[in-house]
């Protein structure tokens, strides 16, 4: 309880980055004055370090984990004993790794197809195909392939970093613009856009920390709705703080391209008061 005569000390929330976006990515701005304007002092650091003075820290824009991800998990199971981490570590970092894809399509969602690659294992038989790793932020070590013996130097060298190769046929709604993200905040539906990611033949992103996007605003239809919830539930995550679901049109119907609730871009920009609903969900844990 606080002394008589004094007002509570506001809350304060950790932003969790990468050392290159120290400032947090472009919904940054509008995610701290939401956030102050409840009272809420949203604070960007970089990981790494100790988030004991927050009362909680909320995963943002961390993507440079990926070539150091032991670092990183070890470093988010610290922070989670530390304060409360959002999304959860147990949700947040069993996220990183695309196999999740498998728990969905094993629930019934309906998913894109994914093969896991092993040692030796041959490609499957795709006439125009993706490969990236199971865990993997920003299209780093992504190609799109119509031969296997194109694809196959990048399948040996995600095995040679310790990674797990999947392999999912393209998907031509991207190029047109057809793949969704669906933005939840509290488990409740906030917003849509529209993502279109040009993805060039036999050109693999090895050094990028994000991928260049065109988004555009999009109403969500109640299928797309249906989709999602059902991806969200599959993973236990109906009621997470944040979370974000990418979807591509299949012949019965949306599946499953991505779920993100470990360090989504949430397109706050591309809704009115988006960012509000996040701040709100964000304050509502005191």
């Amino acid at each position: 309880m606080f002394a008589r005569g004094y007002p509570p000390r506001r809350m304060r929330v950790a932003l969790l980055t990468c050392a290159a976006l120290p400032e947090l990515d472009e919904d940054g701005p509008a995610l701290r004055a939401a956030l102050a304007a409840r009272g809420v002092e949203g604070v960007p650091v970089v990981w790494g370090g100790s988030l004991a003075r927050f009362d909680a820290a909320v995963l943002r824009s961390t993507w440079d984990y990926v070539p150091r991800y032991a670092e990183f998990v070890a470093w988010a199971r610290a922070a989670a004993a530390q304060t409360r981490l959002f999304n959860p570590f147990e949700v947040a970092i069993a996220n990183t790794d695309k196999r999740y894809l498998a728990r969905l399509a094993e629930a019934g969602v309906p998913v894109v197809p994914t093969v896991f690659l092993e040692p030796g294992a041959p490609l499957p038989d795709l006439a125009d195909f993706v490969v990236k790793p199971s865990v993997s932020a920003g299209c780093k070590d992504t190609g799109r392939y119509r031969d296997h013996r194109t694809a196959r130097p990048l399948v040996e060298r995600i095995f040679a970093r310790g990674g797990v190769p999947m392999v999912q046929p393209h998907q031509s709604g991207v190029d047109a613009g057809a793949e969704t993200a669906l933005m939840h905040f509290d488990g409740r539906f906030s917003h849509a856009v529209a993502k279109s990611a040009m993805l060039r033949h036999d050109q693999d992103l090895e050094g990028a920390l994000f991928r260049p996007e065109e988004i555009a605003a999009r109403a969500a239809t109640p299928a797309q709705q249906r989709v999602a919830q059902a991806a969200l539930r599959a993973l236990g995550a109906s009621d997470a703080l944040y979370a974000r679901v990418d979807l591509v049109p299949g012949p019965e119907g949306p599946r499953v391209l991505e779920v993100e609730l470990c360090e989504p871009s949430l397109f706050l920009g591309y809704a009115p008061d988006a960012a509000g609903r996040f701040a709100a969900a964000i304050a509502a844990r005191r």
